[in-house]
């Protein structure tokens, strides 16, 4: 975590420590905060002014759910996730490690092809987790986004964390403060260069409204930097990433508000412009461009998968709202309804089908009365295996060895069995339940914190998974509330970590490796190398999670230490960019992966 002037960081404490004495009368309105930013700016700075403010709120939030709460809360959390994990055997259920303070809430994230993760929210304005903690409504100033990065080979604690602020921008909510870009609640996918496109945002107002925003973050610099804005704004929609390496951008709540969702499809970058491909390609000032075809989803964040067919399929959260959409033709198509009704924010994952593409897509959660899972292959639509029960705001990750892993959920929107902003929650949705290679569900261990609305999850490099994400829970169980780490990460080793030796990947190659084309590893352990499989790096929010994609490679021999691959058959299979890339043993152990790059410009 970056570190502020002593004079600053002395300051700022004293400041805290008197907030901390008790004053007579009603706490002052959070929005009083906003007030005293401006005043303060012209003799600490905006960054100190901000500081202050920050501290102010969470001075307010205490008052009404104390940290002797918080902090009682999460020993009881602690507790009971170790009682409920004592009978879960590590090798065949994996098991929860790690639980450290992070300074983002995580409401989106990415692995980045550098190893490193970003992370990406919103100043907070409520440190109550009984109130809204995040400032949809609000206009001006506080309306703001944050980003960090977190270096898990730096470890767990605040220096493991980097400060990488969005660009500040002027937004057109009458008010044009200059502020952080509030790009929460945005769409993301990468470009083949492993930059992260990132598109929309929230302007404020009531229930929020769409900002035209259009970034990149780029992992080799650090950096982000600010394109064109997009034709439309766009608050929760989603994006994808084509066989041609562009962006494809759908549906969100326009510049007019909440219960305005564009039909508006954009492509980044537009055609003209070519694609970023290598680490100097980065795209500042370029356009995204209207395509002819619309996408009129009734509902926000449907999602979106290319496929080995190279289309790209919009599946939204009303059952009748199911399409293909051909990305070269510009035109769009219907598939069958769906067989279940109305999903609100729940997972959806292209299954693996060895060594082509995905050509189908699991679809589960988003209806807590429903476990079953639904299943569109060959334009048609099976019900199948169900999970233990049904639950929304969850996370479906594909692990290396081809299982799945369900991760967070509640009941509803910030509910978790006990009513709305109520952070008592059933331990059921704690549990995590893993899919196997016949399809069949089962439940696993229990996570630390509920995890509901705005939780996600991903796959490191070494094969653990990161669970992260929901604001509300994060500051009811934050140990210190008071310090400035709002997040938090948890960390779980699954099964195959817990089954003995790892296979060794010591040599990958480092330039672009094109479609249908032989290369070769080397490994210490070749002998022992059953599989070799490429996993997407994730980039998700809301329970979306459009770069998922785990394909199996050839393998076309071993001499020695060197193992003999062959890549995808082409861009459809595997859309341009970085890859992770595993070896397995007959146990389905993994290496730790080295980062490849699929195609050439």
């Amino acid at each position: 975590m970056s570190r502020a002037p002593r004079s600053a960081v002395l300051s700022v404490l004293a400041l805290a420590a008197a907030l901390a004495v008790p004053t007579a009368g009603p706490p002052a309105p959070a929005r009083a905060a906003v007030h005293h930013t401006g005043d303060e700016a012209a003799v600490l700075g905006e960054d100190h002014a901000r500081a202050h403010a920050r501290l102010r709120r969470a001075a307010q939030g205490t008052q009404g759910y104390p940290q002797s709460r918080r902090t009682a809360s999460l020993a009881s959390l602690e507790e009971s996730q170790r009682r409920a994990n004592t009978g879960f055997d590590a090798a065949r259920f994996g098991r929860f490690t790690q639980f450290f303070p992070s300074p983002d809430f995580g409401v989106h994230v990415a692995l980045l092809p550098t190893g490193k993760v970003l992370l990406f929210s919103f100043e907070r304005v409520e440190a109550d987790p009984t109130k809204e903690t995040g400032p949809t409504n609000t206009v001006g100033r506080t309306n703001a986004g944050r980003a960090w990065l977190w270096d898990p080979v730096a470890g767990t604690g605040a220096r493991a964390f980097r400060n990488v602020p969005p660009p500040v921008v002027l937004m057109p909510d009458g008010t044009y403060s200059p502020r952080p870009a509030p790009f929460f609640c945005a769409g993301h996918s990468y470009l083949p260069n492993g930059m992260v496109g990132v598109f929309g945002g929230n302007v404020g107002g009531k229930g929020g409204s769409g900002a035209k925003l259009s970034f990149v973050f780029d992992p080799w610099t650090e950096k982000w930097f600010r394109n064109r804005d997009m034709a439309v704004g766009r608050w929760y929609p989603s994006v994808v990433t084509g066989a041609d390496g562009r962006q494809i951008i759908m549906s969100g709540q326009s510049e007019r508000g909440t219960g305005t969702p564009t039909p508006v499809v954009e492509r980044f970058p537009a055609l003209g412009h070519r694609v970023p491909w290598r680490p100097y390609d980065i795209p500042a000032g370029v356009p995204a461009e209207p395509l002819r075809s619309v996408a009129p989803f009734r509902n926000d964040y449907p999602h979106l998968f290319s496929l080995r067919d190279g289309m790209v399929y919009g599946l939204g959260r009303d059952a009748d709202q199911q399409w293909i959409f051909d990305p070269v033709k510009d035109v769009r198509s219907e598939l069958p309804r769906r067989p279940a009704d109305f999903r609100g924010y729940g997972s959806a994952v292209p299954l693996p089908a060895g060594f082509r593409g995905p050509d189908s897509v699991l679809v589960l959660g988003g209806d807590p009365r429903d476990p079953h899972t639904y299943r569109l292959s060959g334009g048609r639509w099976t019900t199948e295996e169900p999970r233990a029960f049904g639950r929304t705001q969850d996370g479906t990750l594909i692990l290396p060895d081809g299982t799945l892993l369900t991760v967070n959920g509640a009941l509803d929107t910030r509910d978790y069995g006990h009513g709305p902003f109520n952070p008592k929650a059933d331990l059921k949705y704690r549990q995590i339940e893993v899919r196997d290679a016949r399809g069949r569900w089962r439940l696993g261990p229990a996570q630390r914190l509920p995890r509901g609305y705005h939780s996600n999850a991903l796959v490191l490099p070494d094969g653990r998974m990161m669970v992260t994400g929901d604001e509300l829970q994060q500051i009811a169980n934050d140990p210190d509330i008071k310090d400035g780490m709002d997040g938090s990460i948890e960390l779980y080793e699954p099964a195959y970590l817990h089954r003995g030796a790892r296979p060794a990947l010591d040599r990958a190659p480092a330039g672009d490796l094109p479609y249908d084309t032989a290369f070769q590893v080397s490994s210490s352990t070749a002998k022992d190398v059953k599989r070799a499989v490429l996993l997407a790096p994730t980039t998700v929010t809301h329970s979306v999670n459009t770069s998922q994609r785990h394909l199996d490679l050839r393998l076309t021999g071993v001499q020695g230490d060197r193992i003999g691959l062959r890549t995808p058959p082409g861009a459809a299979d595997a859309p341009p960019g970085y890859y992770m890339l595993f070896l397995l043993d007959a146990k389905g152990v993994p290496s730790t992966a080295k980062w490849v790059k699929l195609g050439t410009p």
